[in-house]
């Protein structure tokens, strides 16, 4: 009898036990920026935890905490060194030339554009982390517009020739050569020391990140044209990790992290932008500190006409080839199809 009772009390006990939580290690995109600040780090430590009543805990920490370079961020996700990984999607196009054509610069304006964009993307953009990352998608937000700053004096588009800028994406490189600049490959960690030295002439980033980061302690002057598209931020799952979690915990992680993360974050892009131009530029409220005073420079219809026109000519068509495949008809069929925008044969 004595036997059947401690059974008994064992059996009961472990009913009676919680659940083990799962445990997911998350390595954010850069931490100073408001990206990570204001939707990542609230969403992984306070939100998720939280919808999930604690069967859900995360480790979270970023990839310049971990002085990870900027590349390895999705090849080391891949191979399971971390559960969750997010960063810039053109970091990774060493590895997948193909995901470029997710953040593609000069064809959304505003975010409303942008975030058309994006969906118009996504399937394609989810095959790519499947193949080549091992990884399943499971957001996508945006950095404002990557921007041009100069610590030189320019008037329009045209005035970057002859310059060095730091592009902040494969396109954009291309972009700038076929414009007469020079495109120089320079971290984002570097760029303050590198405009302060003459390195760069310019260089390309988001208005918000730039204004974070004291750009605009070494530059005079800013040409709000989106040379570097929206600088997509991919978040992704080790697949294998995936797969090893209940299709209840599964169903909450992409509830949650559309809810709490991405529509946040999309919703309040257009607005970062106007209000970080006027941070940077002084020319309106700054809701962010201390407004600058860097020279704005307006962006002509000969501009965006000129720009386009390198897009389409020269910049798409590099792509394609580069990516091979069929992926041009599948940009084609449905990111070309929302923008109006056609990569030739």
């Amino acid at each position: 009898m004595r036997t059947q009772l401690t059974i008994l009390l064992a059996s009961t006990a472990l009913l009676a036990a919680p659940a083990q939580a799962e445990t997911l290690s998350v390595v954010g995109s850069w931490s100073g920026l408001p990206l990570h600040k204001e939707f990542e780090a609230p969403f992984w430590t306070e939100k998720l935890p939280a919808a999930s009543g604690g069967n859900i805990e995360v480790e979270l920490t970023t990839h310049n905490q971990m002085g990870l370079g900027v590349g390895d961020v999705f090849r080391l996700l891949g191979d399971g060194v971390y559960d969750v990984g997010m960063t810039v999607a053109d970091y990774a196009v060493a590895d997948a030339p193909e995901l470029e054509g997710l953040d593609v610069p000069l064809l959304a304006l505003n975010a409303d554009d942008a975030r058309a964009m994006v969906n118009a993307a996504r399937p394609m953009v989810a095959d790519i982390y499947k193949d080549r990352f091992n990884s399943h998608v499971l957001a996508i937000a945006p950095y404002p517009p990557q921007v041009v700053f100069c610590n030189a004096e320019i008037g329009s588009l045209d005035d970057l020739q002859g310059k060095k800028v730091r592009a902040s994406g494969r396109m954009t490189a291309i972009f700038l050569e076929a414009l007469g600049a020079e495109g120089v490959n320079v971290s984002f960690s570097e760029v303050p020391g590198a405009l302060q030295r003459g390195v760069v002439d310019c260089a390309v980033t988001g208005a918000g990140s730039g204004y974070s980061a004291g750009w605009w302690e070494v530059s005079t002057h800013l040409l709000p044209i989106p040379l570097g598209g929206w600088d997509s931020v991919v978040t992704a799952v080790n697949m294998d990790r995936w797969n090893s979690l209940s299709d209840a915990d599964k169903a909450l992680i992409e509830a949650e992290i559309k809810t709490g993360f991405e529509d946040p974050a999309w919703a309040v892009a257009q607005d970062a932008l106007v209000n970080d131009i006027a941070c940077l530029t002084g020319n309106g409220e700054c809701p962010a500190g201390d407004a600058r005073n860097m020279t704005l420079v307006e962006v002509s219809d000969a501009d965006f006409e000129k720009a386009r026109g390198i897009l389409i000519g020269e910049v798409l068509p590099d792509w394609a080839e580069r990516a091979g495949g069929d992926w041009a008809q599948r940009w084609n069929a449905s990111v070309g199809e929302t923008v109006g925008v056609q990569i030739a044969n």
